[in-house]
C-alpha cells in the first residue's frame, strides 16, 4: 500500500513517514501544497495524510482540487486548528478523517489502517483468506497458525493483494502501489516476489491470471474465512 504525507514541518513529516514505512507502507512526501497537489493528482495513492496549514497552497484548497478532479483516495487531515468550524470545513472539502495536533503516532497509524480497511471493504485489522492471516496492526503474517517471516516488499505485495482479494490485480497496478516515488521500478520483479511469497506461504493463495495479473484466492476458490 502506497501513502503520501503532505506536511511542511520537515521533522514531523520525517517522523510520520518513518512510522508509516516501519509499519510496512511505501511512503512519498511533500512539503508544500503545490507539490502535494501535483503528486496526489498524478500518482495512485491508497491514502494521503494532509496538513491544513501548508505554504503555497493550503490543505483545504489541495483537497478541494483533488475531489473536483475526481481523486477519491482516502484523506486524513492534520491541523493545529481545533475549532469545530475548521473540522466541518475539512469534511465538507472531502476529508475522510481528521486529527488535531499534537497527536500520538499510534493514533495516526490506527486511523490510516481504518481508512484503508474502509476503502477496500474490510471490517477488521486482520485480513484472512484461506489459511493465511495478515495482521495490519503488527505487520504479522500467519499460515495455519505458524508465523511466516517476509521482507518489506513481500509483505507489501501480500497486503495489497489481500486488501483487494477476489479482484485480479495487474502487474502495473502492483508496481504503482508497492514502491515509493524514488524506487527504481521494474514490473519484472513482481514475478520474483510472487514466487518467493508462494514458497514462504506454502499454500497457493496467489493465482496467476494469464495476461491479466494476479488474484488472491485460496485453493479451489473457497470463500474467505
Amino acid at each position: 500500500m502506497r501513502l503520501l504525507v503532505v506536511e511542511d514541518d520537515r521533522d514531523l513529516n520525517r517522523q510520520i513517514s518513518t512510522a508509516l514505512s516501519n509499519a510496512g507502507y511505501a511512503v512519498d512526501h511533500a512539503f508544500d501544497g503545490e507539490e502535494g497537489h501535483f503528486l496526489g493528482d498524478t500518482e495512485p495513492y491508497d491514502a494521503v495524510i494532509l496538513d491544513v496549514g501548508l505554504p503555497k497552497l493550503d490543505g483545504i484548497a489541495v483537497l478541494e482540487r483533488w475531489r473536483r478532479d475526481g481523486r477519491v483516495m482516502p484523506v486524513l487531515i492534520l491541523t493545529a486548528r481545533d475549532r469545530w468550524s475548521d473540522k466541518v470545513e475539512g469534511f465538507d472539502a472531502g476529508a475522510d478523517d481528521y486529527v488535531p495536533k499534537p497527536f500520538h503516532m499510534e493514533e495516526i497509524l490506527a486511523r490510516v489502517r481504518a481508512l484503508l480497511r474502509r476503502a477496500t471493504g474490510h471490517a477488521t485489522s486482520e485480513l484472512t483468506y484461506g489459511p493465511v492471516t495478515l495482521d495490519t496492526r503488527s505487520s504479522r503474517v500467519v499460515v495455519d497458525g505458524a508465523a511466516v517471516k517476509l521482507t518489506s516488499h513481500e509483505y507489501r505485495l501480500l497486503s495489497y493483494l489481500m486488501h483487494h482479494q477476489g479482484r485480479v490485480v495487474s502487474r502495473s497496478e502492483l508496481v504503482e502501489h508497492l514502491y515509493d516515488q524514488d524506487f527504481d521500478r521494474d514490473s519484472n520483479t513482481i514475478e520474483v516476489f510472487v514466487g518467493r511469497l508462494r514458497r514462504k506461504l506454502g499454500v497457493d493463495v496467489i493465482q496467476t491470471v494469464r495476461g491479466l495479473g494476479y488474484l488472491c484466492e485460496p485453493p479451489g476458490g473457497a470463500p474467505a474465512a
